[in-house]
């Protein structure tokens, strides 16, 4: 599960100046969580589509998110909603997405099938 600031490596790609805007409560949230080196690359990807466009997140990767934990993927969306390119977005659809991959993340990770 490498991936030195994975999550803001990936808002990076998406942004076109580099920048990233955040309140001080999610920089602090994800700076004291260690947030950023959670999750792989592929991983990121999976979630940040299945949250901001659309797909789904395989097992391997939900593992991953939960292993993130549900602060520090709070605390990333939020940050990522904050940022300018994002701002047309409806941020209660996201947010409920965001919800929504959570919530299927752990019912996978916590199936009978999941551990086999």
């Amino acid at each position: 599960m490498a991936g030195l600031g994975a999550y803001f490596l990936l808002v990076v790609l998406f942004i076109k100046s580099g920048v990233v805007i955040a309140t001080e409560e999610n920089n602090h949230i994800i700076i004291k969580n260690n947030c950023e080196a959670k999750m792989g690359m592929p991983c990121v990807w999976e979630v940040f589509n299945s949250i901001f466009k659309t797909g789904s997140v395989t097992s391997k990767c939900c593992g991953e998110l939960v292993v993130l934990g549900k602060v520090c993927h709070s605390a990333l969306v939020h940050r990522t909603l904050e940022s300018p390119h994002f701002q047309n977005l409806d941020k209660d659809t996201i947010i409920q997405k965001s919800i929504d991959t959570w919530n299927n993340c752990l019912v996978i990770t916590h199936s009978p099938s999941s551990s086999a």
